[in-house]
């Protein structure tokens, strides 16, 4: 029971499922949660107390403040991404290591407002290339080097879509449970 209570503290919504078929609708339905992420997420922690932002959202888990900072560097990673693989021929892009740096000063201790000025920028800017993308830019991919895989940029929109949602849904659950406002 323990460890299922645990699956669900680190995966709120489920782990992603990429779907059977990537239909123009479910393209546009995945940017449209991408461009709102920002918004969505400001609404639920701009009001948080540093107290509040200090909370692991699970047991051993990041806090509030490193799910933020750690949206907005997953999601810089995304762009340049989905740049590199516009412009190159199937590149390896650059791996990183999201827990080293969750750990960094900027991620532990600063304010969340810059960041999420920051997340709202990026994310107009992912909304606005991926809705000009073409059926042949949507096919074009990158190799991860952490797993040798090929990733096509239509499912890069529909996991970073399910990305925001799941670290969102880590804040709300969270908030839910210690019945903050």
């Amino acid at each position: 029971m323990e460890e299922l209570d645990l699956e669900k503290l680190k995966f709120p919504i489920g782990k992603f499922e990429a779907p059977i078929a990537f239909t123009p609708e479910y393209i546009s339905d995945k940017i449209a949660e991408i461009k709102s992420f920002p918004e969505r997420l400001r609404k639920e922690t701009l009001h948080l107390s540093d107290k509040q932002l200090d909370t692991p959202y699970r047991p051993g888990g990041w806090t509030v403040r490193q799910v933020i900072h750690h949206c907005a560097e997953s999601h810089m990673n995304c762009f340049i991404r989905i740049k590199w693989t516009l412009t190159e021929n199937n590149p390896v892009i650059k791996a990183y290591d999201e827990t080293l740096w969750s750990e960094l000063p900027d991620n532990l201790k600063m304010p969340i407002q810059p960041t999420l000025n920051l997340l709202e920028g990026l994310h107009y800017r992912l909304a606005f290339i991926m809705k000009n993308l073409s059926e042949t830019d949507l096919g074009k991919s990158f190799i991860h080097p952490e797993n040798n895989s090929e990733y096509q940029i239509k499912q890069i929109i529909g996991t970073y879509a399910w990305h925001g949602n799941h670290h969102l849904a880590h804040i709300t659950s969270l908030k839910k449970y210690k019945n903050w406002d």
